[in-house]
């Protein structure tokens, strides 16, 4: 499973294969990991993830203490996942996304207050000719006569939203890895700028992993590129000493006719003699 923090952001509009889709843009931030828990230690398995900034003095100590070295995280969730490798300090950006990924999005609704059953439950309400003047929004009867008590759970009157809402099979249409965003087919549950949880399918990955590839594919272009430099050194070098030795050919032979032409003066004097 892989998951991510964000923050719910306004909703656009998106062109693809001659269709326009509705989405809603989630930024997410890379998000830490703070704390490893696993099943000898804590009795289950888990990545406590930080998400966003928050100013230390609004921290408490054992908090800090908690994210020491790692930064002062506004959010510390938690994710259940097995079979995982981390570490603390891992860190999990949008790039472990793909475009085409089905998701599951948790979040707190909309908060609208104290609403009556019409709006909360859907009720049609009463009928509004013969006589009813007052009731139109009524709830009507709430049980029957015999039990002589509420039953729990009868819709009624009360609190709407600002519950947590998990909605399932959303589509990613697209990844902005350079401004860390998530462009999410359909809406989003909660209110612009809430805490949103992501979850999908496949493998988590950090971004120390894509970090160290990167390295590994420096590292042997780096090593390809000083072996192109060694071999072109190693040619030029030989065809310089070929070179050389074509230049220094014709100074040999004239040096050897030299030689042959004093040989044969000292020759002829000796015989004059």
């Amino acid at each position: 499973m892989k998951f991510i923090i964000g923050k719910k952001q306004e909703m656009t509009q998106l062109w693809k294969n001659d269709k326009v889709v509705a989405v809603t843009l989630v930024k997410a931030e890379p998000n830490v990991v703070v704390q490893v828990k696993n099943d000898a230690t804590d009795g289950y398995s888990a990545l406590q993830m930080g998400f966003g900034v928050r100013k230390e003095k609004n921290i408490k100590k054992p908090q800090l203490g908690h994210m020491k070295g790692l930064g002062s995280f506004a959010k510390l969730r938690e994710f259940r996942i097995e079979g995982v490798e981390a570490k603390k300090g891992d860190k999990v950006s949008v790039d472990t996304f793909q475009e085409g990924d089905i998701i599951q999005v948790t979040a707190n609704s909309k908060g609208k207050g104290f609403q009556g059953v019409v709006k909360r439950h859907g009720f049609s309400g009463q009928i509004k000719t013969h006589g009813t003047k007052d009731q139109v929004r009524m709830p009507g009867s709430i049980g029957a006569k015999g039990p002589a008590h509420v039953f729990k759970g009868t819709r009624m009157g009360g609190r709407m939203g600002g519950k947590q809402i998990t909605t399932s099979n959303l589509e990613i249409i697209k990844v902005d890895s350079e401004n860390n965003i998530l462009y999410i087919k359909g809406a989003v549950p909660g209110a612009i700028n809430g805490l949103v949880m992501i979850k999908g399918k496949g493998d988590l990955k950090f971004a120390t992993d894509a970090i160290a590839v990167e390295e590994k594919v420096e590292e042997k272009a780096e090593e390809a590129v000083e072996e192109k430099v060694e071999d072109a050194s190693t040619s030029s070098a030989q065809g310089v000493k070929e070179e050389a030795k074509t230049e220094e050919a014709p100074k040999v032979e004239e040096n050897i006719e030299e030689v042959v032409i004093e040989a044969g003066k000292k020759i002829e004097e000796e015989a004059s003699k």
